[in-house]
């Protein structure tokens, strides 16, 4: 949400209002999810001094509810040698690092390190007393080098079962997943790695590792692990492993590759820490690096998809990881649309009743989008061919669906898109360029139920 107080940064043609953006400058993905005193503390990967990638250092922001932000100052800041890139942030509560108290818990973010003359990565650490304001970098880091160029990407939790923490991290060029544990966070020590497997046309990046209950009450483990390039509509993508995590090596039986989204801008995406009652949000970067330089923002550049929540639906035999509406987003006001203009952020929802459809969002300037549903083939297509990059080559973005969907869920602001099949049958997000504070929508096939309403809440500071 963005300040009206704030026009000169927030009332740019492309500056979405439901989706995180940085105050200026760039960013990329999300980094040190974690959820801390009635606060998600968003760290994500940022250009203090430019609105192209560079100078990668850790942003910092904060909300009580995942759609209000406040902007804090540079948690982790690069030098001239070195980039601070991907990592993790945890609660320890236990102090088991020493840095703080039981009284005083610290805050321990663990981030990879990256030389600029691109020759070697490492893992470090920094701690926080002051709930995440301000971080001292621990004095003998590295805590973990295996003097590898590519090693990037630790996604640190607390394994409770082995009183440990578990570490997740990526070996990008090798096509593997490796996983450490530690007492301290200081020494970590190898279990096992994981991969090459599934889809490797990329550089794999930005694991997580969790556990969920399916629908049946059966606990299953995930492995997130994004690629670029490599994806399924090309470029970036997230891909996920269902399988078994026994303490120290993750297996799975899985043979097809699966994938988290089937539009081109969700990537990077990694899950809270410290959220209650085993709730899994997710939270990714909303681009990708085919045309990430080239979005035609100018203060800012860069934002993340809506906070969903993670869930596993098994169904004759098979499951999938789905992602749904988070309980944040559903206590978002509402108000009733008026005919085929959206106020944006709108949420439309499509009844597929009827069969197929066609239907198209439109701007003044004659740019457009398409959406349609085939109910023969089914399947769900994204044309945005119309309402993009000039200079990007552009394919359909296509959702392959096993059953006819109940409904078509809409969320549609400045500059994105994220369409649902409902109930649980796939995800396409996708960047837009269509300007102006509405759109409108016209049917260019069929004749479905449409019913929209607009989003409201409280402006980001």
């Amino acid at each position: 949400m963005q300040s009206a107080a704030n026009e000169s940064l927030f009332g740019e043609s492309f500056r979405p209002h439901l989706h995180f953006t940085p105050a200026r400058n760039w960013i990329n993905d999300p980094n040190g999810l974690l959820f801390y005193k009635g606060k998600y503390h968003l760290f994500y990967q940022h250009n203090p001094s430019g609105n192209l990638w560079g100078n990668m250092s850790w942003g910092h922001s904060v909300s009580t509810d995942l759609f209000h932000w406040e902007h804090l100052p540079v948690a982790i800041p690069c030098t001239d040698t070195e980039g601070i890139f991907s990592g993790s942030a945890v609660a320890d509560i236990n102090n088991t690092s020493g840095f703080g108290s039981t009284e005083n818990p610290p805050l321990v973010a663990i981030y990879t390190v990256h030389q600029n003359d691109g020759t070697h990565q490492a893992q470090h650490i920094a701690y926080s007393l002051d709930e995440g304001i301000t971080w001292t970098k621990y004095q003998n880091n590295p805590v973990l080098d295996l003097g590898m160029k590519d090693f990037r990407d630790p996604k640190v939790s607390w394994d409770a079962v082995n009183n440990r923490w578990l570490m997740v991290i990526a070996k990008p060029e090798e096509h593997k997943i490796a996983f450490f544990s530690s007492s301290n966070l200081k020494e970590w020590e190898l279990l096992s790695d994981f991969g090459p497997l599934a889809a490797t046309g990329g550089v794999w990046e930005c694991p997580d590792l969790f556990a969920l209950r399916d629908n049946n009450g059966e606990t299953q483990w995930i492995l997130i692990v994004s690629l670029n390039p490599g994806g399924i509509t090309g470029g970036s993508g997230t891909q996920y492993f269902i399988g078994n995590w026994d303490g120290k090596t993750f297996s799975t039986n899985q043979k097809e590759t699966l994938w988290l989204d089937h539009g081109r801008d969700n990537y990077a995406g990694v899950t809270f820490n410290g959220t209650h009652n085993d709730e899994r949000i997710f939270l990714a970067w909303m681009s990708n690096w085919e045309y990430a330089n080239d979005v035609p923002t100018h203060i800012w550049r860069g934002s993340m998809t809506i906070p969903r929540e993670l869930a596993i639906i098994s169904t004759g035999g098979t499951s999938k990881l789905v992602l749904k509406d988070s309980q944040q987003f559903k206590k978002l006001s509402r108000s009733p649309g008026i005919g085929n203009a959206l106020q944006l952020p709108s949420e439309i929802h499509i009844s597929t009743i009827l069969k197929s459809f066609a239907i198209k969002f439109f701007d003044d300037q004659g740019k457009y989008i398409e959406l349609a549903f085939d109910q023969v083939n089914n399947s769900l297509t994204l044309d945005r061919s119309h309402g993009w990059l000039a200079q990007s080559e552009e394919a359909q973005q296509h959702l392959p669906l096993l059953q006819q969907p109940e409904s078509i869920q809409v969320i549609i602001d400045h500059g994105s898109i994220e369409i649902s099949a409902e109930p649980h049958l796939g995800r396409v997000t996708s960047l837009h360029l269509l300007t102006g504070s509405q759109l409108q929508y016209e049917l260019t096939n069929g004749n479905p139920e449409i019913k929209h309403e607009t989003l409201f809440t409280t402006p980001q500071k």
